[in-house]
């Protein structure tokens, strides 16, 4: 006879606690190669900057063992690797513009990895439960929306490559929309698990394809109409594609009906085509997109594209390559400078380290007990996949180059808080996932459901 403690899943804290040192070990390796390729010497502050990393990582286990002992083990050491190596490139790329460690990106970026760290800390702390947030479906909607107008304010919004989409506060300067698509997720996830019923409700049958009915068609309206605002104002293709397939992605797990997937590519498709004609900077994109080595144009695509040719399969060696010939290569380009020093195998492995991340998401999602649990896990998985996606795709010239960073990786302290406050949000529905029932703490924010899940 099984007994009920053998049947209690493993917390898998000490496993975590081992992979966390681990990670840290490759990010340290990493840092002394890019240290001896470029000056022939192990740095005396190797173990000093090994100890802030590791602090910071062992801080938020800590946390873990503490208020969320039966979270996923493995989300906490993969985003700690990437975004160590994150900043082992940033120092090579200091190296290589002659900048010392005090004065470069490094710096910079380990110290806004310590704040969205203690961020998320207390984002893990505070919400002992996921589902409270539901009470806040459409508070945080407005709250995105006004996140999403404030670059648009004269005195604080700023224009940065031909993008409005930061603000600057003096010499602060913020990218409220990567704090917004949490917020959308939140909202999109709260209001699909009230309103799937009626969204999931057949209409006409059009070529083998069950539409929905017209009066369910508002909401995707609503979302196009916003995606679309912001590529015009902003003119932000990456967000614009970003929140529309966000969106989207969470209304086909809802209701499970492809015909949302097939109304929103048409829609998307509409739009881009409209947008195209009319707007010169979108037109720029697209060509540099169709030829990025024409005359006449910028050569910043030629220019990542030409740093992975020259890594080839193996690379060039960490501190070995000429990153910085690409212009912006410390935020948007960051894994094109990747690929010319550890090779398309080593960009194969940091993309399974993402394929694991996300994948691991979607585990609390399929584990967790409640639906709007289920909806928000998969929209924050979902919105770092298609992120990834979003970027490497247009590095590569498999969609038009939109300017979004590589999460966890590029500089920049915005996106590196969000991704940390996302994965503190994964942590906690994990763990609610993994717990026995008898476990889970009752707060009355929500009674459970289950959600049909495609």
């Amino acid at each position: 006879m099984i007994s009920i403690a053998a049947l209690t899943p493993r917390r898998g804290r000490n496993v975590e606690l081992l992979l966390l040192v681990i990670a840290v070990a490759i990010v340290k390796l990493a840092y002394v190669n890019v240290e001896i390729a470029a000056n022939g010497a192990v740095p005396a502050t190797l173990w000093t900057q090994g100890l802030g990393l590791f602090s910071i990582a062992v801080a938020f286990h800590i946390v873990l063992r503490w208020r969320a002992s039966y979270a996923d083990p493995l989300l906490l050491p993969i985003a700690t690797l990437l975004n160590g190596l994150g900043l082992v490139m940033l120092h090579r790329i200091d190296i290589a513009k002659g900048k010392a460690f005090a004065d470069g990106l490094a710096l910079r970026q380990l110290t806004w990895s310590a704040l969205a760290v203690g961020t998320a800390i207390v984002v893990l702390i505070l919400l002992r439960d996921h589902r409270l947030l539901r009470r806040y479906t459409y508070s945080a909607g407005l709250v995105a929306v006004i996140l999403l107008l404030m670059p648009l304010l004269p005195g604080i919004g700023t224009e940065v490559y031909g993008a409005r989409i930061w603000i600057r506060i003096g010499t602060f300067t913020f990218q409220p929309g990567e704090i917004a698509k949490i917020a959308l997720a939140i909202f999109f996830a709260g209001y699909l698990v009230t309103a799937r019923d009626a969204l999931s409700v057949s209409g006409k049958k059009i070529l083998g394809l069950i539409l929905p009915r017209g009066k369910d068609l508002g909401p995707i309206l609503v979302a196009w109409v916003l995606s679309l605002g912001i590529l015009v104002f902003q003119r932000d293709l990456g967000s614009s594609l970003l929140f529309f397939g966000l969106f989207v992605a969470m209304l086909y797990v809802a209701t499970e009906r492809v015909s949302w997937i097939a109304i929103g590519l048409t829609l998307l498709a509409a739009g881009s085509y409209v947008a195209y004609g009319l707007f010169s900077h979108l037109q720029a994109r697209v060509q540099l997109w169709l030829d990025p080595f024409a005359p006449g144009q910028s050569d910043q695509v030629a220019k990542g594209l030409m740093g992975l040719a020259a890594g080839g399969m193996v690379g060039t060696g960490l501190g070995r390559g000429r990153p910085t010939e690409t212009y912006v290569v410390e935020s948007d380009f960051i894994f094109t400078a990747f690929g010319e020093e550890i090779g398309l195998i080593g960009l194969f492995a940091m993309l399974l380290l993402y394929a694991l991340l996300v994948e691991r998401g979607l585990r609390a999602a399929i584990g967790v007990r409640d639906g709007f649990g289920k909806l928000l896990a998969t929209g924050l998985s979902f919105s770092i996949a298609l992120q990834c996606f979003v970027v490497i795709g247009g590095l590569t010239r498999v969609i038009p180059l939109t300017g979004l960073t590589t999460p966890f990786l590029s500089a920049g302290g915005s996106s590196l808080l969000a991704n940390w406050v996302i994965i503190a949000l994964l942590l906690r529905i994990s763990d609610q996932a993994r717990r026995p029932v008898e476990e889970i703490p009752q707060t009355g924010a929500e009674h459970t459901e289950v959600v049909r899940t495609a």
